[in-house]
């Protein structure tokens, strides 16, 4: 037997109470907002530094030795130098460079399972030890043969199939944010389209080499290490395709 002290039983009964209201708060908060909105185009945001923005982090990766950089006698070499000739191509914090998205992915999956079992057993007593429980401890009519029964089944079968295609082809400019060590670059591009009530959002951030870079100064999302690349808006038809803030809390809450 266990117990419960009274007051683990109200505050396991009024966390999902709680939570509706602080959803409710936030939403009304939410609503206010929109409605002073009412009538207006969605504004953009405004241009700022990236390392600035809540949540950034600078990226920290394994490093090989830094290799100085050094002039010979008599020589236009430099050693470290990646090239001879320098071009206009992003090398240093505060450069740009175009990214060009290009995303097109297409998965296809089908799978079935099928389990079935089934069991029985039984067990009894007979001879003269069958005989005098018979006589003496069970009711007439019955009989020791077979005492106890059990017997069971299951049955299981699942299916499931995945059938998605999504295509991205765009461009956006990227600041380089990050020089590592090795001189690989850290780059961060955001881009706001708005057309009449919706705003379109476009982030790409992640790690590229100088090599990878072309002489137009464009590198290929591909190539770009720990790629994060985001598409999406905000506006009147993204609010209609988003369920109402309250259908959101009650997912989360109601326990079927």
């Amino acid at each position: 037997m266990s117990l419960r002290s009274p007051s683990s039983t109200v505050a396991r009964r009024t966390a999902p109470l709680l939570a509706i209201a602080l959803a409710t708060t936030l939403g009304a908060c939410g609503s206010a907002d929109r409605l002073a909105n009412v009538g207006k185009t969605p504004s953009l945001s405004a241009i700022q530094d990236p390392t600035t923005t809540a949540g950034y982090r600078p990226v920290q990766m394994p490093m090989p030795t830094a290799q100085p950089e050094h002039y010979n006698s008599n020589s236009l070499w430099r050693s470290g130098a990646r090239a001879f000739f320098k071009d206009q191509r992003a090398a240093r914090v505060g450069d740009i460079l175009t990214v060009l998205v290009t995303i097109s992915d297409k998965a296809q999956f089908d799978n079935e399972t099928s389990r079935k079992r089934e069991s029985s057993d039984s067990s009894g007593t007979g001879g003269a030890v069958g005989a005098a429980i018979n006589t003496f401890l069970l009711p007439s009519g019955t009989s020791s043969d077979n005492l106890v029964s059990a017997s069971g089944a299951s049955d299981f079968k699942g299916t499931g199939k995945v059938d998605r295609e999504e295509k991205l082809q765009t461009k956006v400019a990227a600041v380089v944010t990050q020089v590592l060590p090795n001189g690989n670059m850290v780059i961060e591009g955001r881009q706001e389209v708005r057309v009449n009530f919706e705003v379109r959002e476009l982030i790409v951030a992640g790690v590229v080499r100088p090599e990878d870079i072309s002489a137009s100064n464009t590198i290929e999302s591909e190539k770009i290490a720990e790629a994060r690349i985001g598409y999406g808006g905000r506006g009147q038809i993204t609010e209609v395709q988003q369920p109402r803030y309250g259908s959101q809390v009650l997912d989360i809450v109601l326990p079927f």
